[in-house]
């Protein structure tokens, strides 16, 4: 049996340890440059076994070694912690540790993504990073006009030309006035960014079964279901839908010891918090289109208010994009002509030509399909309300 090697990386540096037959020893340094990585690589023997964190290069140093040992896995920081808590630590300790509990089998390893889902993840990362810079200046402007007494623009988007107009004529401290011509012309620049990424993000969606699919759900466009496809990599790494909703932070902290009864407490929120947040923004959509998803975010909000109803939305929606994405079927209750309109901002988002005009084109939206889906859909929200009642009235319990 090949050795169990542990590396404690370091942006400058890898801490190597070794475990053979016995207790691990520490095996000095190697460089993180991709030359000396391969060096390193290359004195490794077919049989070896190595582990490392994940950390912000770990991937891309995994990625120079798998070619040469058998076997490289990617630890979970946080569970390491919990097996082994060392009171002493060094980086030759860590590097130790993990060589250890490699050669004893109790790493947990963590899946890694392959390339298109890492390029997914980074755009979506991108995206969210713009839209919250956004959403600071914007903050910032208007905490500038409150501190002023300035009041609400009268406009519906303060940051459109009827807002900005009348931003432009209010009395303001030079300072004041600085800031927010200096926020304006960021949101400009912030702009272009956001529609740079976002038409890449369509032109992977648009080129994504997975991404289409699940645009078929109330609530979910691109965005949504891009980053639901970044989140979720490989869903068949997810035996059943329970795992995905505890991979995606949306399941309860539980508490219980002894002979008293299990404490549910607040949402654990492990796992991508950009999957988590896109979900309560579809959830508080879904709730607002007839359908069951609306009859279930009522039938919670009933007991417990709109904000437990929509992470309980959430929740129902993880499991329908695990049945979804694991069955590679629509969504059962979608609306066909909303689909088709999802898609086609899609097609033109990603630089798609626009239709053409005139009585022969065929229109991606006709009033009578609409009118005749809305009906499906009320008729599908009042049958899951009669199956609700119906077990409620048999004595039979209703899952939230």
């Amino acid at each position: 049996m090949g050795r169990s090697i542990g590396l404690d990386v370091h942006r400058d540096f890898c801490e190597v340890a070794i475990a053979d037959n016995g207790r691990a020893r520490s095996a000095g340094r190697v460089t993180t440059s991709e030359h000396e990585l391969k060096l390193f690589a290359a004195s490794l023997a077919a049989d070896d076994r190595v582990v490392l964190e994940v950390t912000g290069n770990a991937l891309a140093i995994a990625r120079i070694i798998e070619p040469h040992v058998d076997e490289v896995l990617l630890a979970n920081a946080r569970r390491l912690k919990a097996i082994s808590s060392a009171r002493v630590k060094t980086d030759k300790v860590d590097a130790r540790m993990l060589a250890d509990l490699l050669a004893a089998d109790l790493i947990p390893p963590v899946w890694a993504a392959d390339e298109h889902t890492r390029k997914l993840r980074r755009l979506v990362s991108r995206r969210r990073g713009i839209v919250k810079r956004r959403t600071q200046i914007k903050n910032e402007v208007a905490a500038v006009l409150q501190h002023n007494l300035k009041g609400k623009p009268p406009a519906g988007d303060p940051f459109g030309r009827k807002g900005r107009s009348w931003m432009a004529a209010q009395e303001l401290p030079a300072d004041e006035r600085l800031t927010i011509d200096a926020s304006l012309r960021q949101l400009d620049f912030l702009g272009g960014e956001l529609k740079a990424v976002e038409q890449l993000l369509a032109q992977e969606a648009a080129d994504d079964a997975e991404a289409r699919l699940l645009m078929t759900i109330p609530g979910f466009g691109m965005v949504t279901a891009i980053t639901m496809v970044a989140a979720i990599g490989d869903v068949a790494r997810f035996p059943n839908s329970r795992k995905l909703v505890g991979y995606l932070g949306l399941h309860p902290r539980v508490r219980q010891s002894g002979s008293s009864p299990a404490r549910h407490g607040r949402l654990s929120k492990e796992g991508p918090s950009a999957a988590r947040h896109v979900l309560i923004e579809a959830a508080w959509a879904a709730v607002r289109q007839p359908g069951p998803l609306r009859a279930f975010g009522r039938r919670v909000a009933a007991r417990r208010g709109p904000q437990v109803a929509a992470v309980a939305v959430a929740r129902k929606l993880a499991v329908l994009v695990w049945c979804l994405l694991s069955r590679g079927e629509d969504y059962a209750y979608g609306r066909p002509s909303l689909t088709r309109r999802k898609v086609r901002k899609l097609e033109l988002l990603a630089g798609g030509e626009p239709r053409k005009r005139g009585p022969r084109a065929d229109p991606i939206w006709k009033r009578a399909d609409d009118a005749a889906e809305r009906e499906l859909a009320e008729r599908a929200e009042r049958a899951y309300e009669r199956t609700v009642a119906d077990r409620r009235s048999a004595g039979v319990g209703v899952r939230a």
